[in-house]
């Protein structure tokens, strides 16, 4: 099974080491984690805008545990975009997705973030930066997407 960040990195700031490729079906999610685990790198696999609404948390949850298994050896943390829907972000909540973002109002953010602490869901309210946005890419094959990947990692500075 594929590998999440150790407690204490990732999401709280989101080092350079760790670029966002956000990721609009499967094959993407494969391609990027295919080009993570060839480069050693560990990566955040982020969902498109607002995908949490409109694809949800079950589609969400479904490409995790495929790509992670057809990539076990990728180190990489999953986010699933639920924009400002309270019901899209519950339901990541109860589907056990391991991070979201929401950026709905202040004082439901507040309650919805200490139910994801309490189930130990990280919960952002910012959309990260992303290195690369694989929708350019959408009817392209997994190895075609998976080059582009790898050419984005190669750009990035060693880790030290």
């Amino acid at each position: 099974m594929g590998r999440r960040f150790p407690e204490g990195e990732g999401l709280k700031g989101l080092p350079p080491q760790h670029p966002v490729f956000v990721v609009h079906s499967l094959g993407h999610a494969i391609a990027a984690l295919t080009a993570a685990a060839k480069a050693g790198r560990s990566i955040i696999v982020l969902s498109a805008p607002d995908a949490g609404i409109y694809a949800g948390p079950g589609w969400f949850k479904a490409l995790i545990d495929a790509a992670r298994a057809i990539v076990p050896d990728a180190t990489a943390e999953f986010i699933l975009d639920c924009g400002d829907d309270a019901g899209a972000a519950q339901g990541a909540i109860r589907g056990g997705i391991e991070a979201m973002v929401f950026s709905g109002r202040t004082d439901v953010a507040e309650r919805l973030a200490a139910i994801a602490a309490a189930r130990d869901i990280r919960f952002l309210t910012i959309r990260p930066e992303a290195l690369l946005d694989l929708g350019r890419w959408f009817f392209a094959d997994v190895e075609t997407v998976a080059g582009e990947c790898a050419d984005r990692l190669a750009s990035l500075p060693p880790i030290c």
